[in-house]
């Protein structure tokens, strides 16, 4: 099998370390990629958000498969224009990723399906902000309806704030703050079918003990050790299924990777909100414990055949990633520093611990920093603890001029 892996992030390099490991996989292509994706797949230039250029390129290279990882080519309706040229493609239409692409769209679909969720406001006025604030009270939950990479909420006490980010946005989604753990479950659908996988627990905030701002997410854990041992059931039956349910009754069925950010709630469980694709830094940690073959999960998927998938199989070893960012991150990254000690890791690391490459890119000899979030150094251990301790030492040897990283990345879940 053939398989072009659209993106350049370490969702990517993560989906195509897996993908290079499958025995099924006979040619594997990455558009645009990065440094470290170039050492497992053969690199291809295109603009990643052009259907018309990503389809010629599938078809140029007789791909049997597509993977569409971001979600900006998603809701730009890459996936569709690759189905229109008759390659498989794993990833929902424009209107099924309209799910992740407004978070109005995905309250309607959540009304209609009756899945439990946080209370809402879709704002367009100043007026009809201050009202949902005022309605909901602190902690204030504010959401840009459209794409924001991960940054477009704002939770804080302070209404000001809260006020000049909706303020600052066409449409925002205001809700009523959600307490307790949240969990990120990832499922892959046929528009039908419903496959859920295991588990992962993100971390927002960019400093240690969930302080600072939102970012794209600076580390991740699986399993879960304190989680119900029937949520993903759970989850299933109350929030994926129904979903899936509702927009093929809409006439949009959702072929892909479904993504429910979830709070568990004093409550309950509560959808926080949904994306159409793979999350990054959740990615890392859950392909690292699936031991079935990737290529053919998302073939089936593609093809609408995954009620014909064997159940699948997962590791009981615990995985762990930290994610490495550039000077200044969230805000405007300082790029272009060299990257060291990638290959000392190589050396005295693996195979538990390894490097996923986020923002980077390849400069002469040598190996620079290219966007906010770099490297997502991942590792395996037999519990969350030994992970753990393999992560943060080969992390220790990243030098990366400014780089931040948190230090607590699933301390307290290692200690559950």
């Amino acid at each position: 099998m053939k398989v072009l892996v659209i993106g350049g992030g370490a969702r990517e390099h993560a989906l195509c370390r897996s993908l290079s490991l499958d025995p099924d996989v006979t040619a594997l292509y990455c558009a645009p990629g990065n440094a470290g994706i170039a050492e497992v797949a053969e690199l291809r230039p295109v603009d990643q958000l052009d259907g018309a250029a990503v389809a010629a390129l599938a078809t140029e290279l007789g791909a049997d498969l597509v993977v569409v990882g971001p979600e900006a080519p998603l809701v730009a309706g890459v996936a569709d224009a690759v189905r229109a040229a008759g390659v498989p493609v794993f990833g929902p239409s424009k209107e099924a990723a309209q799910l992740e692409g407004s978070k109005a769209f995905a309250k309607d679909v959540m009304a209609a399906a009756g899945v439990p969720t946080a209370r809402s406001y879709v704002c367009t006025t100043p007026a009809e902000i201050d009202e949902a604030l005022d309605a909901f009270g602190a902690p204030y939950v504010v959401k840009d309806d459209g794409l924001a990479a991960g940054k477009g909420v704002v939770v804080t006490d302070d209404v000001e704030a809260a006020r000049a980010h909706a303020l600052a946005c066409n449409r925002v989604v205001i809700e009523e703050y959600l307490d307790g753990p949240e969990v990120s479950l990832f499922a892959i659908c046929d528009g039908t079918t419903v496959l859920p996988l295991r588990p992962a627990q993100d971390f927002k905030r960019a400093l240690d003990g969930d302080e600072g701002p939102n970012t794209g997410g600076m580390g991740a854990y699986s399993p879960l050790p304190w989680a119900d041992p029937k949520l993903v059931d759970e989850v299933l039956q109350t929030v994926l299924q129904p979903t899936v349910d509702e927009l093929r009754r809409r006439g949009t069925p959702f072929s892909g990777l479904l993504y429910a950010g979830l709070a568990i709630t004093s409550r309950g469980v509560r959808v926080i909100e949904f994306n159409a694709r793979f999350g990054d830094p959740e990615t890392q940690v859950v392909l690292a414990r699936l031991k079935t073959p990737l290529a053919g999960v998302l073939l089936n998927s593609a093809n609408g055949t995954l009620a014909d998938q064997a159940p699948l199989s997962w590791s009981d070893d615990a995985a762990v990633t930290v994610v490495v960012a550039s000077h200044n991150y969230p805000d405007t990254p300082r790029t272009g520093d060299p990257i060291e000690g990638l290959d000392e890791i190589a050396e005295q690391d693996a195979p538990h611990a390894y490097v996923l490459h986020a923002g980077t890119k390849r400069d002469g000899d040598a190996i620079v920093s290219a966007g906010g979030r770099v490297l997502s150094v991942t590792a395996t251990g037999s519990d969350l603890a030994e992970a753990r301790e393999r992560a943060y030492a080969a992390v220790g040897r990243i030098r990366l001029d400014g780089s931040q990283h948190r230090t607590d990345i699933a301390l307290k879940a290692a200690g559950a």
